[in-house]
């Protein structure tokens, strides 16, 4: 029996079990609360994609996207099931994976009318390629070449971006905080970033995206995590800007429409287990925390320092937009619970 059929013969069996640890949620303190700020308010929902743990365990769930057929799609380092795919209300369609042990990064694109899946894999020390069905493509390979790394094991991938020509940027967020720019066939182009304090540098070049609101010309937008920013480079890895957020400590920077929206892992100092969501609207300005304390600017524009309000998150570590404005909330470290749902309202 292969691995879709055993879903479809388990499925009505499993869904009367789902028992584990996601679905005590029943009791929670904030179940069906209304939280956010301006525009952006949500309804939580802690029970969406809640599955039979025996059948289809999680261990962190790092990074969630919606492809073009609507399915959410989210990606755990538990080699039983690294892909679980989902409708939008949380029913279960398929599973696979089982040989990205150190599954982080997630990042889907479109080519030539086909969606695609690239995986970054802490372990693997390398991006792989996939179909959305999981066959493999294309890897990218711990960079030898690039003459910055002794060996493979300081080489940690985290996050990938492609542009429009095919290009792909990965950043190497757990390892010297390089950004790599390889053409489409693998060949590696550039190499910038780098571990430091300075604009051009990083603390933790943890996510990447491809800025394109407003028609401008197209831009990476980078996070330094422990530095609570956003980078702004231009594709060539010259610096521009930064969008300041203290207090927060963003993950990858995810662009729906006009705005920016981020899982926020920590707050504060970040102390474990203080995070929430962040979202800025086109002018870059925070105007939403969820879980988070309202946004507040000094006359002079500066973010005031940013904090949990509300104990609803663990760790989160990435968001995703559906087609509706619903945001899934995709948590590390957070006892191998499911993803969160927040249903605008």
């Amino acid at each position: 029996m292969n691995r879709r059929n055993f879903i479809q013969n388990t499925s009505l069996a499993s869904a009367g079990l789902l028992f584990c640890t996601p679905a005590l949620h029943a009791m929670h303190p904030y179940k069906d609360a209304i939280i956010g700020h301006g525009d952006f308010k949500y309804k939580i929902d802690l029970n969406w994609g809640a599955l039979n743990a025996n059948f289809y365990p999680v261990e962190n769930c790092h990074e969630m996207v919606q492809d073009s057929k609507g399915r959410i799609i989210l990606l755990t380092d538990h080699i039983k099931n690294n892909v679980i795919v989902y409708d939008k209300s949380g029913n279960l369609i398929e599973v696979w994976g089982t040989e990205f042990p150190g599954a982080h990064g997630l990042t889907l694109n479109v080519e030539n009318g086909e969606d695609f899946l690239y995986i970054a894999d802490n372990n693997r020390h390398e991006v792989i390629k996939t179909t959305i069905d999981g066959k493999v493509v294309q890897i990218f390979k711990f960079p030898e070449t690039a003459g910055k790394y002794k060996n493979k094991e300081e080489y940690i991938p985290t996050e990938t971006a492609v542009a429009a020509n095919g290009d792909v940027y990965i950043t190497d967020g757990y390892g010297a905080q390089h950004i790599l720019h390889y053409n489409e066939k693998g060949h590696l182009l550039n190499v910038f970033g780098g571990k430091g304090k300075e604009d051009h540098l990083f603390g933790n070049a943890h996510g990447i995206t491809i800025d394109t609101r407003a028609n401008a010309a197209p831009t990476l937008l980078i996070t330094d995590r422990m530095e609570n920013k956003f980078k702004r480079f231009s594709m060539q890895g010259e610096y521009i800007s930064t969008i300041h957020l203290p207090g927060a400590f963003v993950c990858r920077p995810v662009i729906h429409k006009e705005n920016i929206y981020t899982a926020t892992i920590w707050s504060g100092e970040g102390a474990m287990n203080t995070g929430f969501v962040s979202i800025l609207n086109k002018e870059n300005k925070l105007v939403s925390a969820p879980g988070g304390t309202e946004p507040i600017y000094s006359k002079d524009g500066i973010l005031q320092p940013m904090q949990q309000a509300l104990k609803v998150f663990k760790n989160p570590h990435d968001v995703c937009i559906d087609t509706d404005e619903n945001l899934y909330v995709a948590q590390w470290s957070s006892g191998k619970t499911y993803p969160i749902k927040l249903t605008r309202v």
